[in-house]
């Protein structure tokens, strides 16, 4: 019983020790480069005219770097019919403005319902096939696009649950997926993406040439209720990468959170007071400081549709203006 006594104590004198060295190296802050990501459809569900809120994006925010979605429900909605109308929009626009873009493509990308697959794709057999000639024309149409400096294959292909209308995904296609997408333009870097606090990152961390994060510092539970990890220290996901042998330089925040967490409800029905119980402008701020104390080169900031939202809908442009403010320092 005395030995078990001192096992438990040394392992928590460990874990505390651990805890405090992650601290302090917390306190150092690093250069980061921030880019913007973009959800056309999630700009039209909040009401708002997509493309001119693209280019106000690119105009008055002029972020170095966006990241946006091939999505398959929106480039293939009829079988066997391709249409880029929307993504050409996009990656030529940015074009025009030397933003570089990371494309995203596969069976998941950014923002609700997470798995972006045509409606005809869950009623077809040997899905393989199908998804392996839509990522082959998105492919196919931007690997020499002057706007393309990554491919995000997949968007947390690894998490291990249920989240979104996935009930057809399908994760051991996404090996052979970043495999296809290399072949046919071997001159991007590929990324791949993992949850940053509900995951180990074991697999997507060692898929892609680069691999992206997640950074959520607020949650809302179905229940209504609020977690905050405030308490997790930076050097928390700095040692998460240097676990498995990798630089933090080819670590970027794909998502950080910057707009408030939503469950089943949509903004025009949410009084604003709620809204920012999980995000308002000091909140913000401290998510902004807390992201250039990891080391992590690149960030990508999630949630461009909602201050766009506040700024048009509400007259607040706080978010807005603090985000341009940010983008502006060297």
């Amino acid at each position: 019983m005395h030995r078990i006594k001192i096992f438990f104590l040394s392992f928590l004198f460990l874990l505390v020790s651990l805890y405090g060295v992650l601290w302090l190296f917390s306190f150092r802050t690093y250069p980061v480069e921030f880019g913007i990501s973009f959800n056309q459809d999630h700009a039209t569900y909040l009401g708002l005219d997509w493309k001119k809120v693209y280019r106000d994006v690119l105009d008055d925010l002029q972020p170095k770097y966006i990241r946006i979605a091939a999505m398959w429900s929106d480039v293939e909605r009829k079988q066997g019919k391709f249409t880029f109308e929307n993504v050409d929009f996009m990656m030529n626009e940015a074009a025009k403005r030397n933003v570089k873009v990371m494309l995203v493509v596969g069976q998941k990308s950014p923002r609700w319902p997470e798995c972006h697959v045509p409606s005809w794709y869950k009623t077809v057999s040997v899905k393989e096939k199908f998804l392996k000639e839509y990522v082959k024309k998105t492919v196919e149409r931007y690997r020499e696009h002057p706007a393309l400096e990554l491919w995000q294959v997949e968007n947390e292909p690894f998490i291990r649950f249920t989240f979104g209308d996935c009930s057809d995904f399908d994760e051991s296609l996404v090996a052979d997926e970043i495999i296809q997408v290399k072949s046919l333009d071997p001159k991007h870097k590929i990324l791949v993406t993992d949850s940053g606090e509900l995951s180990t990152w074991r697999k997507a961390i060692k898929a892609g040439d680069l691999f992206g994060t997640t950074l959520y510092r607020v949650v809302r539970t179905p229940g209504g209720s609020y977690f905050y990890y405030d308490w997790l220290p930076p050097g928390f996901y700095h040692l998460k990468a240097r676990l498995y042998g990798k630089s933090l330089n080819d670590v970027y925040v794909a998502e950080l959170q910057a707009e408030p967490w939503f469950t089943n409800t949509h903004p025009d029905t949410t009084p604003i007071a709620d809204q920012e119980k999980s995000m308002n402008i000091d909140r913000l701020k401290k998510h902004v400081d807390y992201v250039r104390r990891i080391g992590s080169p690149r960030t990508y900031l999630w949630g461009v549709e909602w201050w766009a939202w506040m700024k048009e809908k509400k007259g607040n442009t706080q978010y807005w203006d603090l985000v341009k403010e940010e983008l502006r320092e060297p």
